[in-house]
């Protein structure tokens, strides 16, 4: 059976790239920059790239990117905006929770719960940060955003509804204190205009959590930060009013 994920991006690339956190992505790219040094020779993977936004910037600025995904219409609208752009990006279709890569990449990008944190299950998401670091070369980075278990347990339903960008009605929050898990309902019009009804399931992360994950994948450093879509920030703490986190991690050179 698919997964909510699958069936809301079997024809939504058109109405992805009109959600308001897909607008950043220049700022967003700024930053990347700073943070592999401008390095030109850099090799990057972007994990779950959607409609190839990252992707296609960071290749207009000279950059060797390749970028993955599930979803065949999401890959198909971004082969559509490299070709308009008069980019190349080698776009290839697969799962993140089992990633064919090994010690290629310098750089690897999971950015706006691109796969990560939707899975149904924690061992599935950690497979996606496995794969990540699998695909890295030594001393390569990391940079990912996921959600933050620190908003939900701060604020009330209705922040909690308001802050939730995807679909046209998400409502019916049921947030497990245990698991850290919030399952919703998501009301989302398709590229075509049909309605659908989407019992959503996404597993939010205490920083703790993250840092302790990706401690065992030999990263040798992890920092996190607050982060807002458009505003990728190293000089915003985390705090409860952050609806999610960003992750920058150098892994092991001995690795």
């Amino acid at each position: 059976m698919k997964q909510w994920y699958e069936i809301l991006f079997e024809n939504y690339a058109h109405s992805y790239d009109r959600e308001v956190f897909t607008q950043g992505t220049v700022q967003e790219v700024d930053f990347i920059e700073q943070e592999i040094g401008f390095d030109k020779t850099t090799r990057i993977l972007d994990i779950g790239c959607g409609t190839g936004r990252h992707a296609i910037e960071l290749a207009k600025r000279g950059y060797s990117v390749t970028g993955v995904d599930l979803s065949v219409s999401q890959l198909q609208r971004a082969r559509e905006h490299a070709g308009a752009a008069g980019v190349q990006v080698q776009f290839e279709q697969h799962d993140a929770c089992s990633l064919p890569y090994d010690n290629e990449f310098d750089v690897t990008l999971n950015l706006c719960e691109a796969g990560f944190a939707l899975m149904e299950t924690d061992d599935m998401n950690y497979a996606i940060l496995q794969g990540a670091a699998r695909a890295l070369k030594p001393g390569g980075k990391l940079l990912l955003t996921t959600l933050n278990a620190l908003f939900p347990l701060a604020h009330s339903i209705e922040e909690f509804e308001n802050a939730n960008a995807v679909g046209t009605k998400n409502s019916n929050h049921t947030f497990d204190f245990l698991t850290l898990r919030n399952r919703s309902v998501v009301e989302a019009a398709d590229d075509a205009g049909h309605i659908r009804t989407l019992q959503c399931n996404e597993r939010y992360y205490m920083p703790s959590e993250i840092s302790w994950m990706l401690t065992t994948l030999k990263f040798s450093t992890v920092e996190i930060f607050g982060c807002r879509a458009g505003n990728f920030d190293r000089n915003r703490p985390v705090t409860p009013s952050d609806f999610e986190l960003l992750v920058l991690a150098t892994i092991d050179m001995r690795t």
